[in-house]
């Protein structure tokens, strides 16, 4: 039997670095991956990368009148292609270190230090330490399913037909990111959302701005929907749902379940290691992503939490400076983390938003800028959104800032570098920025706080 030092179960953004730098390290590591078609992760095959490929495209087939079945099918190939040539890359980067073995196949715990891997053929090995990073996987709804056109979103991005009806089920930000794409691409776009706001954790402005977008694209958002089952009804798939007491019918060429995601510990036989999970099915783990068990990890999407790629690299620097470093790295020193939602026009958000931060008892002000008041967007033929800037009345420190506006997913790090060196909005308002730029508007933002 094989012996490692280091044995990572998942081919994912944390597992797959760590593997890389500890073999650099001189460390005989082993990684084991169930599919040939997921070296990489969640994210370069069926996660940010082949999503974000395809939104881009759509939003070039609205903006360049191209909304077709032919251009959708190219850019269904375009999205293949890229996946392909980043998914070959990942497993080159590993595959040529001498010291990394990689396994393909089912992992499966014997014990705590023992892991069979079920591939064409059998076999076990050893581990001194066992980091586990199996990722996520999509949530269906308990309700009665009889369709073939049904998709989630890892099966859905190998849809090479463009419906012309599209319903999706779950208003989250997977949902809302493939209803923008869609309704791009020239689909009818319905969403179905249980609640009666799109978007309950964003300040009202914001979410109002947002919900006039979609409502220009021509998706429709029925709200406090409850699907009560699917099935195949001449050649399409009936979706039924309640609303307010009553029963309604939707048709749909492609029904998307988008409610959300779940650890994914199928077949690791967690129990034969004695690791604990919580009610959620996560594997439980203290600040340094160590389980319960003295020599296994969890990293990324597995253990619950924040479900970002770059939270996933976070807990790599974690892990690895537990193993090589000073081990004074954990959870606990993560401050503020910006999350980005790719729609037609970018909602990217970070720190406290304005309810949150009054809830906190915090003195505030707070800014607003349109959108439409930058002159880049009117360049880039964008002026959807606004701008909102939260600040601290008593110290001038940034506590949070929301963007809706075309290229916020690069300025929202701006203004997460600003929280995380505990700068004033005035080192924001003076700096020099390029022009024209969509950048340049923070100086008008911060502006703005008197």
């Amino acid at each position: 039997m094989q012996e490692f030092d280091i044995v990572v179960i998942g081919f994912g953004k944390a597992g797959k670095t760590l593997a890389l730098k500890s073999a650099m390290m001189g460390k005989k590591v082993a990684l084991i991956e169930r599919s040939e078609k997921m070296y990489g992760g969640t994210c370069i095959n069926i996660g940010c990368i082949p999503t974000k490929s395809l939104i881009k495209q759509s939003y070039l087939a609205r903006r360049c009148n191209k909304q077709s079945e032919a251009n959708y099918q190219q850019s269904i190939q375009k999205k293949n292609q890229l996946v392909e040539f980043l998914r070959a890359k990942n497993y080159e980067n590993l595959a040529q270190n001498k010291n990394i073995t990689i396994f393909n196949g089912d992992a499966s715990f014997l014990d705590k230090s023992t892991i069979q891997i079920a591939g064409k053929e059998k076999q076990s090995i050893k581990g001194k330490k066992i980091f586990i990073n199996t990722g996520a996987d999509s949530v269906m709804p308990n309700i009665p399913i009889d369709s073939k056109r049904v998709y989630t979103s890892t099966t859905l991005l190998d849809l090479e037909e463009l419906p012309k009806e599209f319903v999706i089920v779950g208003g989250g930000y997977i949902g809302l990111e493939f209803a923008c794409m869609y309704a791009n691409f020239g689909s009818k776009v319905s969403i179905l959302i249980r609640s009666s706001s799109l978007m309950p954790k964003e300040d009202e402005e914001i979410e109002r701005s947002v919900q006039d977008s979609f409502e220009k694209m021509g998706i429709n958002l029925i709200f406090n929907a409850d699907a009560k089952s699917i099935k195949d009804k001449v050649e399409k798939a009936c979706i039924s749902y309640e609303k307010e007491g009553k029963s309604f019918e939707i048709n749909a060429d492609a029904a998307l379940i988008a409610i959300g995601r779940k650890a994914y510990t199928k077949g690791l036989d967690l129990d034969k290691a004695k690791i604990a999970l919580n009610s959620r099915g996560e594997i439980i783990t203290d600040e340094f992503l160590k389980t319960n068990v003295e020599n296994i990890y969890a990293l990324g999407d597995v253990k619950g939490g924040r479900l970002f790629t770059y939270i996933s690299l976070d807990d790599f620097r974690i892990v690895f400076d537990s193993l090589f470093g000073e081990g004074k790295r954990n959870t606990n020193n993560r401050t503020a983390v910006p999350d980005v939602l790719f729609l037609d026009t970018p909602l990217s958000h970070v720190g406290l938003r304005e309810r949150e931060a009054r809830e906190k008892g915090y003195e505030i002000k707070v800014a607003k800028l349109p959108a439409a008041a930058i002159p880049r967007a009117r360049i880039l033929e964008n002026t959807t959104g606004l701008l909102q800037l939260i600040t601290d009345a008593k110290t001038d420190l940034i506590l949070g800032a929301t963007l809706y506006c075309e290229d916020s997913s690069e300025m929202i790090n701006i203004f997460s570098l600003a929280i995380n060196a505990g700068l004033p909005y005035q080192k924001l308002r003076d700096m020099i920025f390029t022009h024209p730029s969509m950048s340049e508007a923070i100086n008008d933002l911060c502006g703005l706080i008197k």
